[in-house]
């Protein structure tokens, strides 16, 4: 059984609380088992409510879809004078060595 979501269980309570005040002061009852009665029908009733809630509804199948691949962008190299040889070198620890 999944878990109920906080509008569920929102409502159910809000429901219990304001039913079992309102038949309370309607039937002005004062024994144990008129507010038991009265209890359990409030419970009901904010289940009842709960479970009727509409729930979130799970993404359609084409939005969970893997995405579009997306296209390498070219990075042209540096174009060498007639004749010399390109030479790529890194300059991430040119600084570090010296002291």
């Amino acid at each position: 059984m999944p878990r109920p979501t906080a509008a569920q269980l929102a409502y159910g309570s809000v429901t219990v609380v304001v039913a079992t005040l309102a038949m309370l002061l309607l039937s002005q009852t004062r024994t144990g088992l008129g507010v038991a009665v009265i209890t359990v029908a409030a419970l009901g009733l904010g289940l009842l409510v709960a479970v009727t809630v509409p729930t979130p509804r799970p993404a359609p199948a084409a939005a969970t879809a893997r995405p579009a691949e997306v296209p390498v962008e070219r990075v042209p190299l540096p174009r060498a004078h007639s004749g010399a040889e390109v030479r790529v070198e890194s300059r991430v620890g040119e600084h570090s060595l010296r002291n």
